[in-house]
């Protein structure tokens, strides 16, 4: 037998009987996968072990909490402060973060290589902060030891164009070090922050084709990349065509002057769609336009009714109004209800955003009213 055959049956095997993959569907063969890796398979440590231990932490805990870094210092921060996993959201690469150098809306405008590079610095920096403590003595075991090594989860956003457009962004999320990747299925060329209005979906099947793509590059690079499915469906209501039968119960006939077609949004518009990505994506996710937990267990239950154990995903928007939605018993024990229907990752996509623009604005206003004692204050807090 090949080397070309025994690698084509061993990954054959390894779909079949590991339990990472038993409920992942593919629409490509191990022949396809072995054909595209060459006959190098480079190695990709940190996105392995971040893919592995993220799989594992959301396994074994009720859910994981993460918050939205855009520098390797927050990251660092937020993992020495007891976070195990770190989100990467488009929005903030967007507005702070982008190798165009702009402060751009939440519009995919950025070069598509943006994220993949902050996902490097970030890395960077967890490495450093690593190789200091190995440094120092430390390792595995000992008081005080830190495993800097978190996990991320980086936004693909709409992937940037077609398939062919997703499967090379997978592959640059990969290589810069990302354990999980999202993807929604908004139209890339007018894509929008999923808080604002006019958001265009693409067809159904299309969404799926760009999964399969995602999926196609991680196994290529043999990694075992977390997938999660987002959709818009729940706000967006139009739809580049009306090809898919999936999307036809919700479209109204109504044409735009762009040509789009009008669909009825709404709940039951997003859960035929996360019924259609689940076998694809080890995560599916509705965003949501409020923080309401009875939305959120009708979507858990109509994807579990299908699908039994599929992990879901939240978006715990920085754009929602908690204050006005929800009291604070509500809000103190959110996360945990969410965790029991089984979102098991939940983020924040704009924390560090958020962190950077306060703490900026707190210590210069201060400072230029009270000169130095402000700035001691901020000292002596640290």
């Amino acid at each position: 037998m090949s080397t070309r055959e025994t690698e084509i049956r061993n990954l054959q095997r390894r779909w079949a009987e590991e339990p990472r993959w038993q409920s992942i569907k593919r629409g490509y063969t191990a022949e396809e996968v072995i054909r595209l890796r060459g006959s190098v398979v480079v190695e990709h440590t940190l996105a392995r072990r971040g893919a592995e231990r993220l799989w594992k932490q959301l396994h074994e805990e009720p859910f994981i909490n993460a918050l939205g870094a855009l520098t390797g210092n927050q990251a660092m921060q937020q993992v020495k402060a007891g976070l195990k996993a770190i989100y990467l959201s488009g929005w903030q690469v967007a507005g702070d973060a982008n190798l165009a150098g702009e402060m751009y809306p939440d519009q995919s405008l950025y070069p598509v290589n943006s994220v993949p590079q902050v996902v490097r610095r970030i890395n960077n920096a967890l490495a450093r902060c690593d190789q200091i403590q190995w440094m120092e003595g430390k390792q595995p075991g000992d008081e005080g030891y830190i495993d800097y090594f978190a996990p991320i989860v980086a936004d693909a956003e709409a992937g940037f164009g077609g398939v062919l457009n997703a499967f090379e962004l997978m592959k640059a999320m990969i290589e810069a070090g990302a354990a999980g990747v999202h993807f929604e299925d908004q139209l890339a060329a007018v894509k929008k922050c999923g808080h604002m209005g006019g958001k265009v979906l693409v067809p159904t099947r299309e969404a799926v084709s760009k999964l399969v793509a995602a999926r196609l590059a991680a196994d290529v690079l043999d990694v075992p990349t977390l997938l999660v499915a987002r959709t818009d469906a729940d706000a967006a209501d139009l739809v580049t065509s009306d090809v898919d039968e999936n999307d036809r119960p919700f479209i109204t006939g109504e044409r735009t002057v762009e040509g789009f077609f009008r669909t009825r949004a709404g709940i039951e518009q997003a859960i035929a769609r996360g019924l259609a990505y689940a076998p694809y994506a080890d995560l599916v996710w509705c965003e949501t336009s409020t923080p309401n937990l009875e939305y959120a267990r009708r979507f858990a239950e109509a994807i579990h009714r299908q699908f039994p154990g599929k992990m879901l995903a939240y978006n715990c928007s920085p754009s929602f109004n908690w204050k006005k939605n929800l009291d604070d018993d509500t809000i103190a024990k959110f996360q945990r209800e969410l965790g029991a229907m089984g979102y098991r990752f939940q983020f924040i996509t704009l924390a560090g955003f958020h962190a950077l623009n306060y703490g900026m604005f707190e210590l210069a206003h201060g400072y230029a009213r009270r000169q130095m004692s402000a700035f001691v204050e901020l000292q002596q807090k640290e």
